[in-house]
């Protein structure tokens, strides 16, 4: 049987392929880690933050060989001389960002030219609502050059996006595709193991790892290095005082779409939220 194009270029035919779409600030890197550190024999290639609905390729934004950042430069000019550290058998990886497959349809595709039959599965990740949100503008309201306007534009698109993803999620064993919840991935082992068994891996490395440097690592915790450390639990707590933050938790509380996937899937967050929209973001009663 011929080699596919696609592998040729690539420099390797690969043991797995795996596509993997999630929300930034969901715990991404981490969960692509750990996919890493538990490739066959601990051989991998990672193209990171590819461009939605283009060949991954060739539009990837950062590429890993074996867990170890490699010349992005370098793979633009010759793919597989880069690839080649990793040989056949090798995990493939392909990661796209606040996007997912609900995004696109039979006339564009997520990986454009790219024959979607190679991949052996695609991923969903995903995370609770209100610790996803409270870190998404914490990251956002780090950046000095964006207005208040602009940075809640940003976290409001990227919501929309989100709420499709969820609806993905939770017709994803009909669909053959595998979701990941970030929230249950750091607080069960046994989850982790699960997961790596449903694609295809055997377990290695089952642990949390360490904090990844894409994105800047946490928002929270600049210091933290192990996963183990980070409270990503907590974070709607820690940004509850926050004025912009209560202002998006309105809105979001009054979006009936969003309600509807977190009913399913986060139910506790759909509660909180229903609470606050019976509540008044305005003082009533009183002049200007």
């Amino acid at each position: 049987m011929p080699v596919p194009a696609e592998w040729q270029a690539l420099g390797l035919t690969p043991g797995l392929s795996l596509r993997v779409f999630g929300m930034r600030r969901s715990g991404n890197h981490a969960i692509l880690s750990w996919l890493q550190r538990n490739a066959p024999g601990g051989r991998s290639v990672f193209l990171n933050n590819c461009k939605p609905g283009t060949d991954p390729l060739r539009n990837s934004r950062g590429i890993e060989i074996n867990g170890a950042h490699a010349s992005q430069n370098k793979a633009k000019r010759n793919l597989s001389a880069v690839t080649q550290e990793a040989g056949d058998g090798a995990l493939f990886l392909v990661s796209y960002e606040d996007t997912s497959p609900a995004e696109f349809d039979v006339s564009r595709q997520p990986s454009g030219i790219f024959d979607e039959a190679l991949f052996s599965h695609n991923v969903l990740i995903y995370r609770s609502f209100l610790n996803w949100s409270a870190s998404l503008l914490k990251k956002i309201q780090g950046n000095p050059g964006f207005t208040l306007v602009r940075r809640n534009g940003i976290v409001l698109r990227t919501m929309d996006s989100y709420i499709r993803l969820l609806g993905l999620v939770r017709k994803a064993k009909e669909s053959g595709l595998v979701a990941i919840c970030y929230d249950r991935w750091v607080r069960s082992s046994d989850y982790r193991a699960e997961r790596l068994q449903q694609l295809g891996l055997t377990a290695h490395d089952n642990s949390l790892g360490a904090v990844q440097s894409y994105g800047g690592g946490s928002s929270f915790q600049k210091q933290a290095s192990s996963a183990a450390e980070l409270e990503t639990d907590k974070r709607w707590q820690q940004m509850r005082c926050d004025a912009e933050y209560q202002a998006l938790l309105h809105l979001a509380a009054r979006d009936r779409a969003l309600l509807d996937e977190l009913d399913g899937l986060f139910p506790e967050d759909a509660a909180f939220l229903r609470a606050v929209a019976k509540t008044q973001p305005l003082p009533r009663g009183e002049s200007l």
